[in-house]
C-alpha cells in the first residue's frame, strides 16, 4: 500500500490505532535515519494490521471510524506517525507524545540529507528545503526559489530538481501490509502477536491488556483515567495509570490480579474507578493531615493504597472515628518502612487483599500478618542509617518534623508545609554542610545520612548555609531553647564538632528511633491525645512542595520539560528481589528514556564507583555528571 493511501486510510478512519498501542517514542535521530532510509529506497519493514469490525473496536483517538472492517495499526506506528506528521505537518488524531521531534525537518539539496531547521545554519540558504513543504506544495515554488539564487551553478539544476522529486515521492512508496483475520483473533490473541513483533519493545503486560478490553467496552477509560493523574499531578503526587487500575480493581473484585476485571462491566467500571479517585483523595487528605506527609517524595508504600482503598470501600468510604483511622495508618506506615510490597506486589496485595473481610475485625488481621512477615515491628537506630532522599526511613524523618511540631531554627515557629512564600518553603537542611564534610573527606552516602537530615525554611537554610554546626546550633539554642531538641538534635556540644560527625549520625539515629516508636505506639494503641477527626473527603489540597534537590540538578529538570522528554525518577531506589534497598540514583529512568527502546539509565552524582557498579550490575547505564547526562539526552532530541 503506498503511504500516502496510507495516510489518506488514517484520515478517514480505516486505518486506526488499537487503544493498547503506547504512545509515539522516537527521538529526531530515529525520523533522520528513516527519513534518510526511504530517500535512498532502502527497506524500512512492513506493516502488521489487524482486521475487525469497527463497532467493536477500541482505538486511539478522538476522530472516528470508518464504518465496516477497519484496520488497527499492530507494528509500525512510530514509522507511520513520523510519516503523517512530516507529510501532514501535523500529528495524527491518535498521537500521544512530542511532536518536536518529527516537525520541522529540511533536507539540504547538496549533500542528500536530512536535518531539523536550524536558523544560523540554514536561514537564507536556498539548498536547504522544508520536506514538508515540498510534500504538501510540490517542488515547483523551490524550483522558482533556487533558480532565483545567482551562486547556484545552472548545470546543477536538473541534479536539485531529480532530489526534490526523490522527497517528494516517498509518499508514493509502496509498505508492504501484513493482516491479522478471523473471529478467531480476540484481543488476548492480538496481543500476545503484538507482544511476538515488539520483542525489541515494551511489552504490554496483564493491566494494559485489561484497560485495552476495559476501553472496547468504555472508550473514553484511558482518557478519564489520565484526567485523574493530572489533578493529582497538580496535588504534588505523581502516579500511573496501572497504580490507579489498581485501585479501581480492589474496590470493584477485591482481588490484586488483574485477570478479576475480565467480567467486570463498562457501566461498573465507571462506578469502581470514580470510587477509586474518591478513596484515593480520602486517603490523601488523611495521610496529609494525620502524618503530614503531603508531597510526592515522602508518600511512601504506594501499593499499601489498593489495600487501603479497599477497606475503606468496604466501610462505606469512610473512616468512623479517629481510632480506626490512626491505626489503618499505623499498617500504612508500617508497610512502607519495610518495604512490604518492594517484592512480589500482586501475591503480597492478595495476601492483605483477602483479610479485609469479614470487615469485623479486619484491621487486626492486617497488623497481625504485616506482623507475622516481619516478625519485630520496633524501630531501631540503625534503621536511620540509610542514606540520600530515596531511603525509606527519610520520609518518617519528615512525618515526625511535621506531627511533633518541630521549630524552624530561624524563627522558632513550628514548621509546616503550608508556610506561606516562597522563602517559607520547607527545605531540607544538613545540619553538617556538605561542602565541609566532602573536605574532611566523607563519602556521598555519609555526607546524605537521614540522620543529617532536618526542615527548616529557605530563609533559615540560606542564612546558615555552610557554617559549622559548632558555631551555629549554639546560638540557636540561646535564641529558641528547645528548638534543636524538637529537631532530635544530640544536646551534647562535643558531639557537634565536625570531627566527631560520626558520633553525632548515632546519637541522633537514636533519638529519631525514639521518636518514631513513639508515635507509632501512639497510632497503634491511642497513649496520646489523638488529633479529632476531620472531614476528608474535601478536595485535593495543593501543597507548598519541599524543595528536595540541587539547583543545578533543578535546573535539568527544566530543560528536560523543556525538551518535552519524559520525567525521571527523583532519588530512585533500587532493590533486589527481597526488596531490600540497595542503592539509590539521583535521577533514573527505569525503563529507558525512550521507553521500551533503550536501557534504564540512571544519574548518580558525586561520583561513588561502589554505587555506580550497583547499578550497572542492575542493568542502568550509568551518568556521573549533569554534563554527561545532558550529552547523552541531547543524542535523543537530535540537538
Amino acid at each position: 500500500m503506498k503511504i500516502s493511501t496510507i495516510l489518506d486510510n488514517i484520515d478517514l478512519g480505516s486505518i486506526a490505532l488499537p487503544e493498547f498501542q503506547r504512545g509515539y517514542v522516537w527521538n529526531r535521530n530515529q525520523v533522520r535515519k528513516f527519513m534518510q532510509s526511504l530517500y535512498r529506497r532502502y527497506p524500512v519493514g512492513s506493516l502488521l494490521v489487524w482486521l475487525t469490525p469497527a463497532d467493536t473496536a477500541a482505538y486511539r483517538g478522538s476522530d472516528g471510524l470508518s464504518p465496516g472492517i477497519v484496520k488497527l495499526l499492530l507494528d509500525g506506528q512510530q514509522r507511520v506517525t513520523t510519516l503523517y506528521g512530516i507529510i501532514r505537518g501535523k500529528p495524527p488524531a491518535f498521537f500521544e507524545g512530542n511532536a518536536q521531534v518529527f516537525l520541522d525537518l529540511y533536507f539540504n539539496l547538496e549533500e542528500e540529507i536530512f536535518e531539523f531547521y536550524m536558523p544560523i545554519k540554514m536561514q537564507g540558504n536556498p539548498l536547504w528545503v522544508n520536506v514538508t513543504e515540498i510534500m504538501q506544495k510540490g517542488i515547483i515554488s523551490f524550483l522558482e526559489r533556487i533558480s532565483g539564487a545567482s551562486d547556484l551553478l545552472d548545470d546543477k539544476m536538473k541534479t536539485y530538481i531529480g532530489r526534490l522529486n526523490a522527497v517528494e515521492n516517498i509518499k508514493e512508496i509502496d509498505l508492504h501490509v501484513e493482516e491479522v483475520t478471523g473471529e478467531d483473533k480476540t484481543i488476548e490473541i492480538v496481543v500476545d502477536i503484538f507482544n511476538m513483533v515488539n520483542s525489541g519493545g515494551t511489552k504490554l503486560s496483564k493491566g494494559d491488556l485489561a484497560l485495552a478490553k476495559i476501553c472496547t467496552l468504555w472508550p473514553e477509560a484511558r482518557k478519564t483515567m489520565r484526567d485523574y493523574l493530572a489533578q493529582w499531578n497538580k496535588a504534588g503526587f505523581n502516579f500511573s495509570l496501572e497504580w490507579l487500575l489498581r485501585n479501581a480493581n480492589a474496590i470493584l473484585t477485591g482481588e490484586a490480579f488483574f485477570d478479576a476485571l475480565e467480567n467486570v462491566s463498562a457501566a461498573d467500571f465507571q462506578k469502581g474507578l470514580a470510587e477509586a479517585r474518591n478513596n484515593s483523595n480520602y486517603l490523601l487528605n488523611m495521610i496529609s493531615g494525620r502524618l503530614g506527609l503531603d508531597h510526592d517524595r515522602v508518600l511512601g508504600g504506594r501499593y499499601a493504597f489498593p489495600v487501603m482503598a479497599r477497606y475503606l470501600s468496604l466501610h462505606g468510604g469512610k473512616i468512623s472515628d479517629a481510632r480506626e483511622r490512626d491505626r489503618l495508618l499505623y499498617w500504612y506506615v508500617h508497610s512502607f518502612l519495610w518495604g512490604r510490597f518492594a517484592g512480589a506486589t500482586e501475591s503480597t496485595l492478595s495476601k492483605d487483599l483477602k483479610v479485609l473481610e469479614p470487615i469485623d475485625g479486619a484491621l487486626d488481621r492486617l497488623i497481625e500478618q504485616l506482623r507475622l512477615s516481619r516478625g519485630d515491628l520496633t524501630v531501631r537506630p540503625e534503621n536511620f542509617a540509610g542514606w540520600s532522599l530515596g531511603a525509606r526511613f527519610y520520609p518518617m524523618v519528615y512525618l515526625l518534623t511535621r506531627v511533633y511540631n518541630a521549630l524552624d531554627w530561624g524563627s522558632g515557629v513550628p514548621l509546616s508545609a503550608n508556610l506561606l512564600g516562597k522563602l517559607n518553603a520547607l527545605q531540607i537542611h544538613h545540619i553538617f554542610p556538605k561542602s565541609l564534610l566532602y573536605d574532611y573527606g566523607y563519602s556521598k552516602a555519609e555526607v546524605n545520612a537521614i540522620a543529617n537530615y532536618c526542615f527548616l525554611t529557605q530563609d533559615t537554610n540560606l542564612k546558615i548555609s555552610n557554617t559549622k554546626p559548632e558555631i551555629y546550633l549554639p546560638e540557636v539554642e540561646k535564641r529558641f531553647p528547645g528548638a534543636l531538641a524538637s529537631q532530635w538534635v544530640p544536646a551534647d556540644p562535643q558531639l557537634w564538632k565536625m570531627e566527631n560527625y560520626t558520633a553525632f549520625l548515632a546519637e541522633r539515629r537514636k533519638l529519631l528511633a525514639e521518636a518514631a516508636n513513639r508515635f507509632l505506639d501512639e497510632l497503634l494503641t491511642g497513649s496520646a491525645a489523638i488529633p479529632a477527626m476531620i472531614d476528608y473527603s474535601q478536595a485535593l489540597a495543593v501543597s507548598e512542595r519541599t524543595q528536595l534537590i540541587s539547583g543545578d540538578t533543578q535546573e535539568l529538570i527544566d530543560w528536560i520539560k523543556e525538551n518535552h522528554l519524559p520525567d525521571p525518577e527523583i532519588y530512585y531506589e533500587i532493590a533486589d528481589a527481597h526488596g531490600e534497598v540497595l542503592t539509590i540514583a539521583d535521577l533514573a529512568w527505569p525503563d529507558g528514556v525512550q521507553k521500551g527502546y533503550s536501557e534504564p539509565v540512571a544519574l548518580l552524582l558525586e561520583e561513588d564507583k561502589k554505587q555506580a557498579d550497583i547499578l550497572s550490575q542492575a542493568g542502568y547505564h550509568v551518568y556521573l555528571s549533569i554534563k554527561s547526562l545532558k550529552k547523552y539526552l541531547n543524542q535523543i532530541i537530535g540537538t
